[in-house]
């Protein structure tokens, strides 16, 4: 019988590639020894790799049949220039979310809808599975119009650096909507969709909620599962959810919370889902409202936007009858740089997208091509902080990023003790109103601060994992003031019910 050729799946290294991985592992290797290792290793790849490679990948389910749809021109068709693709896939005939319009982030996995997260790097991709949350949308009747622009690689609290251009503010163009959930903000704000589905892992749904006058809730870590959305730092990760009310909001988490089946492994074995929505009510008046005072008053702070949460705080509490007092987290102060710490050691390139749950081989392939061919592409605060991380790796072999997650667990526990004593903590979701956009080809230093100015209160909350929610609290100068409410861990419903209580006060 005739052998049948097979191309090997890995080709085996040769004796200088051998000789320069063993330098650098530190490993004194003699020629012999190399030859001797080379002939171990090439048999031990062919006889893992060969059959490996016939295995088939576990892929996510696409249930519901859909056309690519096509990239947005011109105003009428993009508004706020906030959509990436555009497309329509409507889901069950019945369901929760029948008649609800929905749109996606464009960080996660719509099958045959381009993805292309705000950068270069990712341009041409098109995700070849629905992440969960796209799944169970669809499963309860929403209808999906598109992927909206985010900024460049996720990595940016402003709005002017993804690749298709800068997203501009529905109530005021020459601002930016805050980030890196651009163009969701925008789109919900302006009345385009009901809801919209993105990512937070410092602030990316709160920032732009707030500044954009919308309702926005980064869930507890791991209520709502994040299969199918490209990860960033997987303790970071958090699904977050936007829409004009409370209400849909609400609706909304009830869609997409619940276990899944282990493919997020930072969900709690046995994982409760309320119903969010029959919860909500705006008796609050045996909670206990505290003002966080490191909140407030940071060296960026507006007194404007102080007051307005103030006075917010103060009205909600005088009219549903809560109590309110001011609770002190000092440890709150440090939370950036504890924060940056994390991030920089997380975010070079070689961790990104470093997930312990599902992984989306197709996109891991396609960014890891795209860091060969196009890394020049990256934007610059990726870059600043890819180039920070690699050299703390390299030259401090991760003791700040180890030391970082330490005291993001103590930052935990502080803030666990602090809201034994309350109910809820109340603060400015933004230090800042909506900033003017800034102009091309601004100093680095002035691009940097664009980026990372609005996270000094937000991403406390990425590391502790705690449910945090952005309402609007009132206009200053007529741009949107955010109030941040944070609860306890899978207490969404109080959370809930205290921006409810809010919601109605503000109407009166």
């Amino acid at each position: 019988m005739k052998a049948t050729y097979k191309e090997k799946v890995v080709k085996p290294p040769n004796t200088a590639q051998l000789t320069k991985i063993a330098t650098e592992l530190g490993y004194d290797l003699g020629q012999d020894e190399i030859l001797e290792y080379k002939d171990v290793i090439d048999d031990s790849l062919q006889a893992t790799y060969q059959r490996f490679n016939e295995i088939p990948d576990p892929k996510l389910p696409v249930k519901y049949p859909r056309t690519p749809g096509y990239r947005p021109t011109g105003p009428k068709d993009n508004p706020y220039n906030a959509w990436y693709w555009r497309c329509d896939i409507p889901g069950a005939p019945n369901g929760k979310l029948q008649g609800k319009s929905i749109a996606i982030k464009d960080c996660i996995c719509v099958a045959g809808v381009p993805m292309m997260m705000g950068s270069q790097i990712l341009e041409g991709y098109t995700p070849d599975v629905d992440a969960t949350v796209v799944t169970r949308i669809l499963d309860a009747g929403g209808r999906i119009m598109g992927k909206a622009v985010c900024e460049n690689l996720c990595n940016s609290g402003g709005s002017f650096n993804a690749a298709t251009g800068p997203v501009v503010h529905p109530l005021d163009e020459t601002r930016m909507t805050g980030g890196s959930s651009s163009g969701c903000a925008a789109l919900v704000a302006g009345g385009h969709v009901d809801m919209a589905v993105g990512a937070d892992q410092g602030g990316s749904i709160r920032n732009p909620a707030g500044r954009c006058g919308i309702v926005g809730l980064k869930p507890t870590l791991g209520l709502v599962p994040y299969t199918g959305i490209v990860p960033m730092e997987f303790s970071l990760d958090h699904v977050g959810l936007m829409a004009k009310t409370v209400h849909d909001v609400a609706l909304l988490l009830e869609i997409t919370a619940g276990s899944d089946d282990g493919l997020d492994y930072r969900q709690p074995h046995e994982l409760q889902v309320e119903n969010y929505v029959n919860q909500l009510t705006s008796e609050i008046s045996h909670l206990r409202l505290g003002l966080l005072t490191e909140g407030f008053s940071h060296p960026q702070s507006e007194p404007d936007v102080d007051q307005c949460i103030k006075r917010a705080a103060k009205h909600l509490a005088t009219e549903s009858g809560a109590t309110l007092q001011d609770v002190s987290v000092p440890m709150h102060l440090d939370a950036t740089v504890i924060y940056d710490a994390f991030t920089e050691g997380g975010l070079w390139p070689d961790r990104f997208f470093e997930t312990n749950g599902y992984q989306v081989t197709s996109l891991q392939k396609w960014f890891a091509q795209g860091l060969k061919t196009r890394a020049n592409d990256i934007s610059a605060d990726f870059k600043v902080a890819s180039i920070k991380g690699r050299y703390l790796q390299k030259n401090y072999n991760d003791e700040f990023f180890f030391k970082a997650r330490n005291l993001a667990w103590k930052l935990r526990t502080v803030f666990d003790e602090a809201l034994t004593k309350v109910d809820v903590l109340i603060m400015p979701t933004n230090p800042k109103k909506a900033r003017p956009l800034p102009l091309p080809n601004i100093p680095l230093r002035e691009y940097l601060q664009c980026c990372s100015e609005n996270y000094v209160n937000t991403c406390t909350f990425n590391m502790t994992g705690h449910p945090a929610l952005s309402i609007n609290a009132g206009f200053s100068d007529g741009l949107p003031v955010g109030m941040m409410i944070v609860g306890r861990k899978f207490d969404e419903a109080t959370v809930l019910n205290v921006a409810y209580a809010y919601e109605r006060i503000r109407k009166m």
